[in-house]
């Protein structure tokens, strides 16, 4: 016998993967239980965008960003 979740399961994985990935988005957000927290990462990234789009900032190639990140994490 199918559980719910199962059920369920199947009926997303039909979706198209835009509303597969809509419901995704919708699910995590779901899980976050501090609003200030995650008006906060968001206001920090549209700064981060908007310093990009008026040149006040550069962007780094991610092959670069990860080489730096596992430079400074080993292991």
């Amino acid at each position: 016998m199918t559980t719910a979740l199962e059920t369920l399961q199947a009926e997303v994985l039909r979706l198209s993967p835009a509303d597969r990935a809509k419901l995704l988005d919708r699910l995590i957000a779901s899980l976050d239980v501090d609003a200030g927290v995650e008006a906060a990462w968001d206001k920090l990234a549209d700064e981060r965008e908007q310093e990009l789009e008026v040149g006040t900032a550069n962007a780094v190639p991610v092959d670069v960003a990860v080489a730096r990140l596992q430079a400074r994490f080993p292991g």
